[in-house]
């Protein structure tokens, strides 16, 4: 944690040919400090005297645009991390370079069960339920015993088991019920799971079997890459959507069928020279920027101008070369400082 928040003054300034970049001036807060100032600012000032030590040609105009600092001169400063202060807080830094972007496809989904792996349990003879031995919710292994039957014909009672291994989803018969041709248990494994993707028929012609899928829940707390399994020859008749179907591991139980989800499909990939973390990516007074790193303690704003994304890598097109080292993890730590400074700098 950060002792004291850095007096950060950041100042836009246009170079030319070159974008625009950050100053920033920091008062040295503990755990925080700053690189030694620019000496390059000159406080001389030439004035022409007589011979009588007289001032001539003075002009108060010309004093006051002498003492302002040239278009696009730089004394930056930049922010100075410890390396361990930098470790503790997962300040991951990364080499910039190219990478490979994936053009995407936006949709809505929803989970469902998996039905290679889902069983409706009936009755192998009508008869009289005598017993009910799991609940939903349970965890069953094949062959388990759900519940027991007395047959109708030979008065005999007979266990009704579980043809797969997974977890009891509902039960809908009780004691003393009569079993008939309708299912009295589903059991479904749960560790993997399907989605269903609606896909606009605009983009019908994007989407084939095979391409990877990003999945995110709605509430952002979870998300995983599945595959593209199957593309269904039919269209929702209410929504007049395509169905595209993909496979969802679920081994930690954080998806469930019923939710509806957010995907990102995958129809192309397209390389680029420079590629940066999407995280890494800040948003500073209406600029783009990337903490780079130019030195081993020392960190500072560098705005960029970014291209195609698909949400984890970001293109980026201007302001950052192959080989700088940036903040690719936990960026928003030293947004935050800057913040900080600036709220204090107004008071």
């Amino acid at each position: 944690m950060l002792s004291k928040a850095a007096f950060v003054v950041l100042t836009m300034l246009t170079l030319t040919g070159a974008g625009s970049y950050f100053v920033l001036s920091d008062p040295a807060p503990q755990g925080i400090k700053p690189t030694a100032p620019s000496e390059g600012h000159s406080e001389a000032h030439a004035h022409d005297h007589d011979g009588e030590g007289k001032t001539a040609g003075a002009d108060p105009h010309e004093h006051a645009k002498k003492d302002e600092p040239a278009e696009g001169a730089s004394h930056s400063e930049a922010i100075k991390i410890d390396p361990g202060a930098a470790r503790a807080l997962h300040i991951d830094v990364l080499d910039a370079g190219s990478g490979t972007i994936r053009q995407t496809i936006d949709v809505n989904g929803r989970l469902t069960l998996d039905q290679t792996t889902t069983a409706e349990v009936k009755a192998r003879f009508p008869g009289v339920i005598r017993s009910v031995v799991q609940q939903p919710g349970d965890v069953v292994q094949a062959g388990e015993t759900l519940a027991t039957i007395e047959s109708n014909d030979s008065l005999q009672v007979y266990p009704v088991k579980s043809p797969v291994a997974g977890t009891v989803i509902s039960r809908t018969t009780n004691v003393g019920e009569l079993a008939g041709d309708g299912a009295l248990f589903v059991v479904a494994d749960l560790s993997k799971l399907w989605v269903e993707l609606f896909v606009f028929a605009r983009d019908g012609n994007k989407v084939k079997a095979g391409q990877p899928v990003r999945v995110r829940r709605l509430d952002d707390t979870a998300e995983a890459d599945a595959t593209l399994t199957l593309i269904l020859p039919t269209a929702d008749p209410s929504s007049q959507t395509i169905i595209a179907r993909a496979s969802l591991a679920n081994a930690e139980g954080l998806w469930r069928s019923g939710m509806t989800v957010r995907a990102a499909i995958a129809h192309a990939e397209t390389t680029v020279p420079v590629a940066v973390r999407s995280q890494a990516i800040q948003r500073v007074d209406g600029v783009n920027v990337v903490f780079v790193q130019t030195a081993e303690d020392t960190y500072q704003a560098q705005p960029i101008e970014i291209g195609i994304s698909d949400g984890t890598w970001t293109e980026v097109r201007a302001g950052l070369t192959a080989g700088q080292r940036y903040v690719a993890a936990n960026s928003f730590i030293l947004k935050a400082e800057m913040g900080k400074a600036g709220a204090e700098d107004d008071h």
